[in-house]
């Protein structure tokens, strides 16, 4: 069984992982994990390391928002704003964070909240309004259904 395969095994099992491990299914080094553990960018929520002999086991959440850091680290936002990001996220949003859809623009990122992009960096700040071209799309359709049933009394529809 591949770690890939480990992952939805784990979330259905409520099973931990290890820092190796958590590491190496992320695509991170061990150094980066232990770092973020002890400068509280994310703490495993399973287990911390409590001294010697100790492990940390992770959760597959913990998995999904180590990957998140690592996107937005490769993206090329600095460590300071990413911890800024997450800080953010973890006091609005919430549902699962994991569902949020962020938005990277240079070093902008942004939260896609409904029909609202939200500078997460700008402690908040609403930036766009959103279209969803969906509900346009509808709106029209609507309209279309009464101009089809004038089309009987003789008046030109197109």
């Amino acid at each position: 069984m591949s770690e890939r395969d480990l992952a939805p095994v784990a979330a259905r099992d409520g099973a931990g992982y290890s820092g190796t491990q958590a590491a190496k299914i992320v695509g991170i080094t061990y150094r980066q994990l232990d770092y973020w553990a002890r400068t509280d960018l994310l703490r495993p929520s399973l287990a911390e390391a409590d001294g010697s002999g100790s492990r940390r086991q992770y959760s597959y959440r913990d998995l999904l928002e180590l990957r998140m850091i690592k996107t937005l680290l490769d993206a090329g936002i600095r460590l300071e704003s990413v911890r800024q990001v997450f800080a953010y996220l973890r006091d609005h949003v919430t549902s699962d964070i994991a569902s949020a859809h962020i938005v990277i623009n240079g070093n902008q990122v942004m939260l896609c909240d409904g029909e609202e992009l939200i500078d997460v960096l700008r402690r908040g700040q609403g930036v766009l309004n959103v279209l969803p071209l969906a509900g346009v799309k509808d709106d029209i359709d609507a309209q279309l259904v009464p101009l089809g049933a004038d089309a009987g009394d003789g008046r030109h529809v197109v």
